[in-house]
């Protein structure tokens, strides 16, 4: 048999992937992809890996004592015993109504982190909420672990349409390279970020844009840790802050502008409340002290002139303001959000094409890369009966703290007591921070679900674990927001051993409770592909009166061009409230951009008040924290991988130093210690320690080290908490303050010293065997 091509899409771009005897062997780009991402290279050895899960396993433990809280669940060499499906659906089931007629539904906790796959339909964290919305509802988390402060915060600043603009509707990366003079971006423009787009990529545009706005003239400056998180060919100016210190910064820079009257008043006057509020703090009128230039220099460690001199430029041409989505993820991180949305309104360019301000560059694939105003074909989750949710970063709290109150955006919440944690598509032992204490957490539900392709350490820490196929096992059609194409997503190769589409997995489990038709609605898994192809068809006819294929025709073809597609001027966010801020005000108490909140200020948090000031955190260099752990570890998003997904592929393995995650340090910051490039380091601090691999760099400032995330968790050694080096065994589960409770895992102060004697293996890849039940 000969090599055969299958066309697919994930959250990492199209590409198709070559199978040979049932096999996939390799990858190929899409040929329209422009840019495409080195990621496909992943997908062959993680689709065949001894970690694939193969058949229903039940851990051992649980299925002789019965469900209960159990300090044990995820200790390494937990025994598992595989069971046949039947057995596996009537356990679910059986213990669903077991938690539900002796706790409530809000005893079930359904996460979810929706990255599973990027399928519309086979997308997993619809599939299990329409089935715990089916069998009778669930407490849910909020917000995501990405830009949880974003999503909290801008609400209150410039309403929920200019939130949702601010997310889905920034200026193409076009506009930028027609209007834009200077793009001053906080956090970079980290290129790797954006190879990945939630939903898939038909075409990766993202550099070309950056190379071609460069080619026309744009000037960028960098406030970041790290000189490339900028490609070369943008020639951006490198200002190597302080990390954590950007809120200081943005502050002298709209002092600057205050003082020396650049702001552009009639902006402030007319389309802002609060401006005022923000004058007399930067220029010292509260509390003493203006916040000048020079106040700012110690603290970021950037020359006063240096300052000053930026604040000019951006006066003087067109200007867009980005602060990157890493840069909220640290304690305090609402704060340089909304003091990046003061300082552009200081210049008066929101609303302009090209200009204003802008959070998510660099940090997302499909940003900047116009919007999908039709919308795409989405598997309807049903209504969830149960108002319990949580900040998602607080999952470990939750499990801990039962029946403890918490403050999350002016309301007072109380944990809910979790008996059953039902997980797909999402590896939390990924995203989640203090691991150590997330371990704990998973120890006190009666019962731990993971639906899962892989033996992940979320799995490792279940007690029943169901296989699911992946995307190259089954049929979908894939595209994101602002996305070109939706694409048709083949079956490539049969189920890996017994895995089953989710969809069949709960239609087996509401078969047992009586309700697989609410949960099917009678349909099959084709027929509700077509139906939302169907649906979606009908509203782009409605809506622009395209004349799209039928669902047979676009499964022949291959895909559809996405109608209605939006960009260049278009996609000014806020250019009817800068024309009109009467006829178009924003869903604001006071129709306008709230630089003054009064209503966040109502709430009374000293973490974040109701007007941006400078809030110094504990992990950053400098603090009293930091005489102990004298190093500030950046945890940002790896470079060769989506999070931890397929981390033994091939392209994400040749990323690491011996099997370890790499970690980067400065020159000086290794010589101080004694190390080398490629040696073997212990990095640790008053949580957790993780072994890793050194790689020496003058690409980021002494001071700083980084370690991204997503090696696969791996506490199998008595000697480190992670033999593998993942960096969110160090890292807090503090919120970023009461208003967003976001993740702060992004920066982490540590300290670096050589690893001696005999380095354990790492066994992060090596896959719980099956046992046969005791006797």
């Amino acid at each position: 048999m000969g090599t055969e091509a299958y066309p697919t899409s994930s959250h990492w771009g199209t590409y198709e992937v070559l199978v040979r005897d049932g096999r996939v062997v390799d990858t190929r780009p899409d040929p329209g992809d422009p840019d495409p991402s080195p990621l496909i290279a992943n997908a062959p050895a993680a689709q065949h890996h001894p970690t694939r899960v193969a058949r229903p396993a039940v851990r051992r433990r649980w299925l002789e004592n019965g469900p209960g809280p159990d300090p044990e669940r995820g200790a390494p060499g937990d025994a598992y015993v595989e069971v046949d499906w039947d057995t596996a659906a009537e356990l679910v089931a059986g213990e669903l109504k077991r938690v539900h007629r002796e706790h409530g539904a809000e005893a079930v906790f359904g996460g979810s982190y929706g990255w599973g796959s990027a399928g519309r339909f086979h997308h997993s964290q619809s599939q299990l909420h329409r089935f715990l919305n089916t069998t009778g509802g669930y407490t849910r988390s909020r917000a995501t672990y990405s830009h949880a402060a974003v999503e909290v915060l801008f609400p209150h600043l410039v309403g929920e349409q200019g939130a949702h603009a601010l997310l889905e509707r920034a200026p193409t990366w076009e506009a930028i390279a027609e209007h834009t003079d200077l793009i001053v971006s906080f956090g970079g423009l980290r290129l790797s970020n954006t190879w990945i787009a939630s939903g898939g990529r038909a075409a990766h545009t993202a550099a070309l844009g950056m190379r071609e706005a460069a080619a026309r003239g744009l000037r960028t400056v960098s406030v970041s840790p790290l000189r490339d998180d900028t490609i070369e060919e943008m020639g951006a100016e490198w200002l190597p802050a302080a990390p954590g210190t950007d809120t200081a910064a943005m502050l002298a820079l709209i002092n600057v502008l205050i003082e020396e009257d650049l702001a552009d008043r009639d902006f402030l006057d007319r389309y802002t409340v609060g401006a005022d509020v923000v004058r007399r703090y930067a220029t010292g009128e509260t509390d003493g002290v203006a916040k000048t230039p020079e106040w700012a220099e110690p603290i970021c460690e950037l020359p006063a002139d240096t300052l000053r001199s930026l604040a000019r430029r951006m006066a003087a041409g067109r200007t867009l303001v980005n602060v990157g989505w890493s840069v909220q993820r640290t304690r305090y991180g609402e704060q340089p959000l909304w003091a990046g949305l003061a300082l552009a309104a200081c210049l008066g360019q929101i609303g302009l094409p090209g200009g204003g301000f802008a959070t998510g560059y660099g940090s997302m694939g499909r940003y900047g890369g116009g919007a999908t105003p039709g919308g795409l074909p989405r598997f309807p989750k049903g209504a969830n009966p149960v108002d319990r949710r949580i900040p998602v970063s607080h999952t470990s709290e939750m499990l801990l703290r039962p029946g403890e109150e918490f403050d999350f955006d002016g309301e007072r919440l109380t944990y809910p007591d979790i008996r059953l944690v039902a997980w797909s598509g999402g590896n939390p032992f990924h995203h989640h921070q203090d691991l150590s204490r997330l371990t704990r957490a998973f120890g006190r539900p009666d019962t731990v679900l993971v639906v899962e392709t892989h033996w992940t350490a979320t799995a490792r820490h279940a007690d029943i674990v169901l296989p699911s196929t992946t995307t190259l096992e089954r049929e979908d059609m894939a595209a994101s927001q602002g996305d070109l194409r939706l694409n048709v997503m083949r079956r490539a190769v049969a189920p890996y051993g017994e895995a089953r589409d989710e969809f069949d997995i709960y239609r087996a489990v509401t078969a047992r409770m009586g309700l697989e038709k609410e949960f099917t609605e009678g349909r099959t898994a084709e027929e509700w592909m077509r139906h939302l192809y169907e649906q979606w068809r009908e509203r782009q006819r409605d809506m622009f009166g395209a004349d799209l294929p039928s669902y047979d025709a676009f499964r022949e073809a291959g895909g559809v061009d996405l109608p209605g597609r939006v960009n260049d001027e278009a996609m000014a966010a806020f250019a009817e409230f800068r024309e009109d801020p009467v006829a178009h005000p924003l869903q604001t108490p006071s129709g306008r951009i709230e630089l003054f909140s009064a209503t966040i200020a109502g709430f009374g948090y000293a973490d974040c008040p109701g007007y941006p000031i400078w809030l110094p955190g504990e992990e950053r260099l400098g603090s009293a924290r930091s005489r102990r752990w004298p190093l500030l570890l950046l945890a940002n998003q790896p470079k060769g991988r989506l999070h931890s997904q397929q981390d033994m592929g091939a392209y994400s393995a040749s990323q690491k130093v011996d099997g370890r995650a790499p970690v980067r340090m400065h020159p000086d910051d290794a010589a101080a210690r004694g190390l080398a490039d490629g040696d073997l380091v212990r990095v640790h601090n008053d949580r957790g320690s993780l072994l890793a691999g050194v790689r020496v760099s003058d690409a980021l400032r002494p001071g700083v080290a980084q370690l991204s995330t997503g090696a696969w968790y791996d506490p199998s050694s008595t000697e480190v908490t992670c033999a593998h080096g993942n960096p969110n065994v160090l890292t807090d589960v503090a919120g970023t303050s009461r208003l967003a409770q976001g993740c702060t895992g992004q920066h982490v102060l540590v300290e670096i010293e050589a690893f001696r004697g005999e380095a354990p293996p790492v066994r992060a890849f090596t896959p719980p065997v099956p046992v046969p039940p005791s006797s």
